[in-house]
C-alpha cells in the first residue's frame, strides 16, 4: 500500500515538474519542449501568471495568410488547456498579439500590431477591452508595440518596435504619452526597440536593441539601463551590453542574482549576462529534439527559463514551440503593483 501511494505522489509530482526531471537531475542549459504552438504558430513572448498558469500569443506568417492572432492558455506542466482569438484585427496588415504582462486584477495585458492597440484579456469572462491605441509618430515608422512592463505607481511602459519611442500609459489608463524618444532607439531595417524590464530596487528599466540606426554598428544591438528620476522623467541612457552583429537581441528576463537571460534571434542563442554586462554562458538548446529557431524570450519558471521559438525567417512550423531551458537558479519576482489596473 505504501509503494503505490509513493508512486501515485510520484506521477503527480512529475505531472506538475516537480518529480524525477528537476532541476537537481537536468544540467544547467538542458533544453526540451514545454508545449507545441498551434496554428497560426510563430509564438512570441511567453507570460507566466500569478495564477501558475502559462500565457502565449501568435504572430502571422511573414508570406501571407488571413488568420487572427490567438492567446494559448498552458498549464505548468506544459497541457494546452484553453485559446481565444483575437477580435478587430486588421487581417490586411501583418498581424500579432504579444501577452505583455498581468495587471492586478489578473487580466492579461495583450500587445496587438496590426492596429497598435494595447488589450486586456479577462480569462475568467474571456471578454477583450480596448485599453489605448499608440500614436502614429510623424516621421518615425509605424507604432508596433512590442514588449511592456509595469513601472512606478503602477504605470505602463512599452517598447515600440517600430518608433524610436517607449510610451507610458498612466496606471488608471488614458492615452499613451512619449516617455523616451531617442535615435539610440530607432532600428535599421524595422529591427528596433524589444524587451523591457522595471527593476524596482535600482529604480531603473533594462531595455534590449535589436539594431541601432548607425551604419558603423555593424547590425549590433544593444542592451540598455533607463533610470527613472524622481520627477518621473527617463535618466540618462546607458549601455550595459553591445551585442555582436545580427544577434538580434529580443525579450529577456532577471534572475534574482542579477543576472540576464537574452534571447538573440538572430544567432539563435540564449545568452547569460552579468549584471553589470559581462557574457557569462551561450546556451545553444542542448538535449532538445527541437532547436533555437529565431528565440524571442526568456521568462522564469522555477529555476528554468522559457522560450518562444518564433521560426520567424525559416517558418518551420514543426519548429513552432514553447522551449523548457533549465538555468540553475530562479527569476526575479514578478512585478506587478496594486495599482496596475488601467481602468
Amino acid at each position: 500500500m505504501r509503494r503505490t501511494t509513493f508512486l501515485v505522489l510520484v506521477a503527480l509530482l512529475a505531472a506538475v515538474g516537480l518529480g524525477p526531471a528537476t532541476a537537481a537531475e537536468r544540467a544547467v542549459g538542458h533544453t526540451r519542449v514545454f508545449a507545441k504552438v498551434q496554428s497560426p504558430g510563430f509564438p512570441a513572448y511567453v507570460h507566466v501568471h500569478p495564477n501558475g498558469r502559462v500565457y502565449a500569443g501568435t504572430y502571422t506568417n511573414p508570406t501571407g495568410d488571413a488568420l487572427r492572432s490567438r492567446v494559448f492558455e498552458y498549464a505548468a506542466s506544459g497541457t494546452l488547456l484553453r485559446s481565444w482569438t483575437v477580435p478587430g484585427q486588421d487581417l490586411t496588415k501583418p498581424r500579432g498579439v504579444q501577452v505583455a504582462t498581468s495587471d492586478a486584477r489578473g487580466r492579461l495585458v495583450l500587445l496587438e500590431k496590426s492596429l497598435g492597440r494595447v488589450l486586456t484579456l479577462d480569462v475568467t469572462t474571456g471578454r477583450f477591452a480596448v485599453q489605448a491605441t499608440i500614436p502614429d509618430l510623424p516621421g518615425a515608422g509605424h507604432p508596433i508595440p512590442n514588449y511592456a512592463a509595469w513601472g512606478p505607481g503602477g504605470a505602463l511602459y512599452l517598447s515600440d518596435y517600430g518608433q524610436d519611442v517607449i510610451w507610458r500609459i498612466p496606471a488608471a489608463g488614458g492615452a499613451p504619452r512619449v516617455w523616451l524618444r531617442t535615435a539610440k532607439l530607432a532600428g535599421l531595417a524595422g529591427f528596433g526597440t524589444t524587451g523591457i524590464v522595471y527593476e524596482p530596487a535600482t529604480r531603473s528599466f533594462l531595455v534590449s536593441q535589436q539594431t541601432t540606426s548607425d551604419l558603423l554598428g555593424l547590425l549590433r544591438g544593444h542592451l540598455y539601463r533607463i533610470p527613472v528620476l524622481s520627477t518621473g522623467g527617463p535618466g540618462a541612457l546607458r549601455t550595459v551590453w553591445t551585442s555582436g552583429p545580427l544577434d538580434l537581441p529580443d525579450g529577456f528576463g532577471i534572475a534574482r542574482s542579477g543576472n540576464v537571460y537574452l534571447s538573440l534571434l538572430g544567432t539563435n542563442q540564449l545568452l547569460k549576462l552579468s549584471p553589470t554586462g559581462k557574457v557569462l554562458a551561450r546556451m545553444r538548446a542542448t538535449g532538445s529534439a527541437v532547436p533555437f529557431d529565431s528565440p524571442s524570450n526568456a521568462t522564469f519558471l522555477g529555476t528554468r527559463v522559457l522560450v518562444a521559438n518564433q521560426s520567424a525567417i525559416l517558418g518551420n512550423t514543426s519548429h513552432h514551440v514553447i522551449l523548457d531551458v533549465e538555468v540553475g537558479e530562479r527569476g526575479a519576482p514578478l512585478f506587478i503593483p496594486a495599482q496596475s489596473t488601467l481602468r
